[in-house]
């Protein structure tokens, strides 16, 4: 029987999976897109950086997946990630850790991941209001971790070859699509997303590949809502039966 703080609550992912979020450690539509994008194959090696309370991970375990690392620096985060593993009988496929991602030398093996995602803090130190909560703070702004520091933890992680997958704020595209090209890895897809047809974006989705060639695919925009105010056959999809139980 997994033991919950008084903060922590689980809920329902579908497809029989559960998960442990917090008043701290929660998740939001931009991290239930970036596991959909990222597109992880069954015998992917994948690690997710910045993980939270694990939300990429668990989507990914709700179908076939190889080996899932779960990686974290707030150990509360991390703490929440092992009862999800504990609550879904996934010990040996889900692998929590608690480790900075700019000191992963000798804490994970370099170039052994198929796929590593990231859904990072998206506002600079110094910008917008900073939370007093050390945990918000450290999940909305790059106090422990910028572009630059997930592109070559990123690059470190990955196999030659190996996809990189991320999401942000459109306006941050430049610096992405740099860090990754001094980093090593080419920028191979981008694609934005749009509340309605009619509105700009407020995330972009990128995929960058380790070692490969100039080419890069923008594809279509994914909306989110229809005319008539109803999630788009494709965005309902991406969230599958979860959608179903949160209407």
């Amino acid at each position: 029987m997994v033991e919950l703080l008084s903060d922590e609550r689980i809920e329902p992912l579908g497809n029989g999976r559960q998960i442990v979020v917090s008043d701290s450690h929660t998740f939001g539509t931009d991290a239930v897109l970036l596991a959909a994008f990222a597109s992880i194959k069954r015998k992917d090696k994948a690690c997710d950086m910045g993980t939270g309370c694990g939300i990429i991970p668990l989507i990914w375990c709700k179908g076939e997946t190889g080996e899932v690392t779960a990686i974290d620096i707030q150990p509360k985060a991390i703490e929440q990630v092992k009862k999800s593993v504990e609550i879904n009988s996934l010990e040996g496929r889900l692998v929590p850790v608690n480790c900075d991602l700019r000191s992963l030398k000798g804490v994970l093996e370099s170039g052994r991941y198929d796929l590593v995602t990231m859904n990072p803090p998206y506002k600079p130190v110094g910008t917008g209001i900073e939370s007093i909560a050390e945990a918000e703070r450290i999940a909305r702004h790059e106090v422990t971790c910028t572009v630059d520091d997930a592109v070559a933890a990123a690059a470190r992680l990955l196999k030659f070859g190996g996809r990189f997958c991320m999401c942000h704020r459109p306006e941050r595209l430049c610096d992405i699509i740099v860090a990754m090209r001094q980093g090593g890895i080419e920028v191979k897809r981008i694609r934005f997303v749009t509340q309605r047809v009619d509105t700009v974006p407020w995330l972009v989705l990128v995929e960058g590949k380790r070692g490969s060639k100039s080419s890069v695919t923008v594809e279509k925009n994914l909306v989110m809502f229809g005319a008539d105010n109803k999630p788009t056959d494709e965005f309902r999809a991406m969230f599958g039966d979860y959608m179903d139980g949160h209407q």
